[in-house]
C-alpha cells in the first residue's frame, strides 16, 4: 500500500497560514468541498469522500494516533457514483460519522498541504508527505518538521485524533 507521513494541527488564524504559505510561494492549487461518510471497519478506518458532483474516493487506510508525524499506510478507490456505493456500504457497515469540511489544497514536492475549515471543529492545517519506495519513516517525518517549522507549527498545536474522533466527542454516537 502507499504511504505518508502526516502531520494534523490546530490553526489559530487559517489567514496567518495563508499568508505563510504565500511567502514561502506555495500556491493553492484547488478548493475542494468534501464529505467523508465513516463506516466501522474490523481494523483501520474506512470512509468514503464524496464531492458535490457525485464522484468519491473510497479510502481505507490504517495509523496511529499520534501527535506529530505518523506514517500512514492507505488505499484509495475512486468512484463516478458515490451515492450509490454509500448505500451499498451502509448495508454492511454501520456509519460512524460524517465529516464535512472545504479543504484548501496546496503543493509543493512530495507534500500535500492541507487548509481545511471543518463544520464544527474549527481550522486545520494538514501535511501529508506522501513516500517514495525505499524512503525511510525518519526522512519523511523530516520533511515534514521542516515544513511545520517554517509553517510556524508547533508540536502543541498538533493533534493525533482524526476529525471524526473529535467530532463524535462533541456528540457520541448512540
Amino acid at each position: 500500500m502507499p504511504r505518508n507521513i502526516e502531520i494534523k494541527a490546530r490553526l489559530h488564524a487559517i489567514s496567518a497560514a495563508e499568508k505563510c504559505l504565500s511567502d514561502l510561494q506555495i500556491s493553492r492549487s484547488a478548493v475542494i468541498r468534501q464529505s467523508d461518510i465513516f463506516f466501522k471497519s474490523p481494523r483501520g478506518r474506512l470512509k468514503l469522500r464524496r464531492f458535490p458532483d457525485n464522484t468519491g474516493e473510497l479510502i481505507f487506510y490504517q495509523r496511529d494516533d499520534l501527535k506529530g508525524p505518523k506514517i500512514s499506510s492507505y488505499h484509495i478507490y475512486r468512484t463516478e457514483d458515490a451515492e450509490c456505493l454509500q448505500n451499498t456500504l451502509e448495508l454492511a457497515y454501520p456509519v460512524l460519522g460524517e465529516v464535512n469540511k472545504i479543504r484548501d489544497l496546496y503543493l509543493t514536492g512530495h507534500t500535500r498541504i492541507h487548509l481545511d475549515r471543518v463544520d464544527r471543529l474549527g481550522d486545520f492545517l494538514e501535511l501529508e508527505f506522501v513516500m517514495e519506495d525505499g524512503q525511510t519513516l525518519e526522512e519523511g517525518a523530516k520533511i515534514a518538521r521542516d515544513l511545520m517549522q517554517k509553517l510556524g507549527i508547533s508540536m502543541e498545536d498538533c493533534i493525533g485524533e482524526a476529525y471524526i474522533d473529535l467530532i463524535s466527542k462533541i456528540s457520541p454516537a448512540d
